[in-house]
C-alpha cells in the first residue's frame, strides 16, 4: 500500500478510561482508501475499546476523528453509520425467520418506502453477488443458509448502506478452512472497490493472507501500523504480547495409561457410518472436519446431549447408559461446548460460582454451601488455571474471552473426570491466553485424564493432539498419530479436495 494513497480514517489522541481503567491512553490510528489494515492485541488490550467508538457503541473522552480529510464526531450508532462506518459482527444480527432480502434491508435507510417484494429481489441479487453469493437465492430464509453463508450475509447487509469503512470484527470465528477462504476473498474484493477494511482477527495467518498493514494494541496504547511485508509471526506475537512466546504448544504425552474412553459401533442423529474410537489416559485426541462433518454430533452423543441410536460406549472397562447429562458427569465425562457464553459460563455471576457450580455438593451441609471450603477450592482451582485469585469475586462477563474459557473449562477439573471433552479450546481467544490453554489441558492430560478436543483450526489440532481423527459428511475417515500428519494432508483428508477436483 503506497504512502501517497490517501487516509480513509485518522484518529488522534483517543483516550477511554472506566473509572480508575485505562482502556485506551493516547491512542492514533489510521487506516487508507482500500486498504485492509490488522487490528492485532491480546484480549484486554485496547482493540476492541476502539471499534467501540467508531461504531458508535462507547464515546471516547478525548480526541479527533477524520473522515476523508473531514472531522467528525460520533456519539452514537446513527452517527457512526453516517460517517460511513459498518461493523461485520462474529454474531450474526439477521432474523432467521425472515428471507434473505428482507434481512439485506431491514432497517437500511436505502430500503425502498414502498416495501415490493420484486423490486427487493433484484436488488439484492447485485449486492450479494458482490459477496460471493450470486447463486444465492434472495427469497431463501436465513434459517437455511449454512454458517458461511450467514456470515457473507452479514458483509452483504454492511454494502446495502454503501459504507466506506468496514470493520471485521472476528468474522471467521466459528467458520472452518474451506469457508474462511469465502470470507477474506470478500473482504479482498471489498478492498479492491476502495473501500477501508479494518480487520480483527486472533488467527495469526490470516492476517498474512489478506492484510496490508497492521497496527498492535498493548495495554490500551496502539504502536505505529506496521508492513505486513516486514513482519513474521514470532515478530507479531512479540509485539502483541511483550515477550517472546517460545513454543506455543507443550510437548506430547511420553506415555500413557490404559483406555478411558472407548466408542464400539456408536450411531447417533447426524451420523451416516457408525464410529469406533478410543482415547487412552494421558492422551489428548484431536477430532476435525468441516462443519457439518460430524465431529459435533459425536462430541455431543459422548457428552449424552444428543441420544446414541445404536453401539456402546465403555469408561475405564465399563459399559455405560447415558441418557441425560447428568448421567454423562455421573460416568466421569465433562463437556465443555463451543458456544461458552450460552452454556459455557454464568456471565453474571463470579468466578469463584462459575468454579464451583459443577461440584457444589462437594462443599455443601444440608442444602447450605460452606464458603470457607468452597474459597480454598476455587481459590486452587483458579491458580491451576493461570485465573488471578485476587479477582474471584469478579463476575465472569466481564472478563476477557480468554479468561471466561479459562472458567469455562476449569470448573469441570472440580469434578476430576475420567474424560474431558472439549469443542473450540481457544475460539475468540488471544495467542497468549492460547498458549496457556494449551499448557492447561496437556497437564490435564498428564494427571491421567483422557482428553477429547474437536477443533476447526488444523495448525491447532495438530500441534496440541497426539492423536488426530477426521470427520467428512457425517462419518470418520482416518484416525492416525498426530506425528503421521502434515497440515496439507490434514487440510485434503477433511475436504477431500480430490473429490471436489474428480
Amino acid at each position: 500500500m503506497s504512502t501517497a494513497t490517501p487516509l480513509r480514517l485518522s484518529a488522534e489522541g483517543i483516550t477511554k478510561t472506566y473509572g480508575a481503567f485505562a482502556a485506551l491512553s493516547d491512542v492514533a490510528f489510521e487506516l487508507r482508501a482500500g486498504e485492509v489494515m490488522a487490528l492485532l492485541g491480546e484480549n484486554g488490550a485496547g482493540k476492541s475499546t476502539i471499534v467501540k467508538i467508531l461504531s458508535g457503541l462507547v464515546t471516547a473522552d478525548t480526541g479527533t476523528l477524520t473522515i476523508d480529510g473531514e472531522t467528525v464526531t460520533i456519539t452514537g450508532v446513527a452517527s457512526s453509520q453516517a460517517a460511513g462506518i459498518a461493523v461485520v459482527q462474529q454474531e450474526y444480527s439477521t432474523v432467521r425467520t425472515m428471507t434473505v432480502a428482507e434481512n439485506l434491508f431491514l432497517g437500511q435507510r436505502s430500503a425502498p418506502w414502498l416495501w415490493r417484494p420484486g423490486r427487493l429481489v433484484a436488488r439484492s441479487r447485485e449486492i450479494l453477488a458482490r459477496v460471493g453469493l450470486q447463486d444465492l437465492d434472495p427469497r431463501t430464509r436465513v434459517e437455511e443458509l449454512s454458517v458461511a453463508e450467514m456470515q457473507l450475509l452479514e458483509i452483504a447487509r454492511v454494502l446495502a448502506r454503501d459504507a466506506r469503512i468496514i470493520i471485521f470484527d472476528e468474522p471467521t470465528a466459528a467458520l472452518s478452512d474451506a469457508e474462511i477462504v469465502r470470507v477474506l476473498e470478500a473482504a479482498r474484493r471489498l478492498a479492491s472497490e476502495g473501500r477501508s477494511i479494518v480487520y480483527v482477527t486472533h488467527r495469526l495467518g490470516e492476517v498474512f493472507e489478506i492484510a496490508d498493514r497492521v497496527t498492535i494494541f498493548r495495554n490500551g496504547r496502539s504502536s505505529p501500523p506496521l508492513e505486513v511485508a516486514d513482519l513474521d509471526v514470532d515478530g507479531v506475537v512479540a509485539r502483541m504480547i511483550g515477550r517472546e512466546l517460545g513454543d506455543l504448544y507443550p510437548p506430547r504425552s511420553s506415555s500413557m495409561g490404559e483406555v478411558a474412553l472407548e466408542a464400539r459401533g456408536l450411531l447417533a442423529p447426524g451420523f451416516r457410518a457408525p464410529v469406533d474410537l478410543q482415547v487412552r489416559r494421558g492422551e489428548i485426541l484431536g477430532i476435525t472436519g468441516q462443519l457439518g462433518s460430524g465431529t459435533a454430533e459425536l462430541v455431543e452423543a459422548l457428552a449424552s446431549i444428543r441420544p446414541v441410536i445404536d453401539g456402546s460406549l465403555h469408561i475405564g472397562g465399563r459399559q455405560v447408559q447415558l441418557r441425560n447429562r447428568r448421567a454423562g458427569i455421573a460416568a466421569g465425562i465433562a463437556y465443555c461446548s463451543a458456544d461458552r457464553k450460552r452454556d459455557g459460563i454464568f456471565a453474571g455471576a463470579s468466578i469463584r460460582q462459575n468454579l464451583s457450580s459443577p461440584w457444589l455438593s462437594a462443599v455443601s451441609r444440608a442444602g447450605f454451601i460452606r464458603t470457607g471450603p468452597e474459597a480454598d477450592a476455587t481459590k486452587t482451582l483458579a491458580g491451576e488455571f493461570a485465573v488471578d485469585t485476587n479477582r474471584l469475586g469478579t463476575k465472569v462477563g466481564s472478563l476477557s474471552g480468554g479468561n471466561q474459557q479459562k472458567v469455562a473449562v476449569g470448573k469441570w477439573s472440580g469434578i476430576h473426570p475420567d474424560v474431558l471433552l472439549v469443542e473450540e479450546p481457544t475460539r475468540g481467544v488471544d495467542v497468549g491466553a492460547r498458549a496457556d490453554m494449551y499448557a492447561t489441558l496437556r497437564a490435564l492430560a498428564e494427571s491421567g485424564m483422557a482428553i477429547v478436543v474437536s477443533s476447526s483450526d488444523t495448525n491447532e489440532v495438530l500441534g496440541l493432539s497426539d492423536t488426530v481423527a477426521t470427520f467428512y459428511h457425517g462419518r470418520p475417515t482416518a484416525v492416525r498419530p498426530a506425528t503421521e500428519w502434515t497440515e496439507h494432508d490434514l487440510v485434503r483428508e477433511v475436504m477431500h479436495r480430490e473429490e471436489i477436483l474428480a
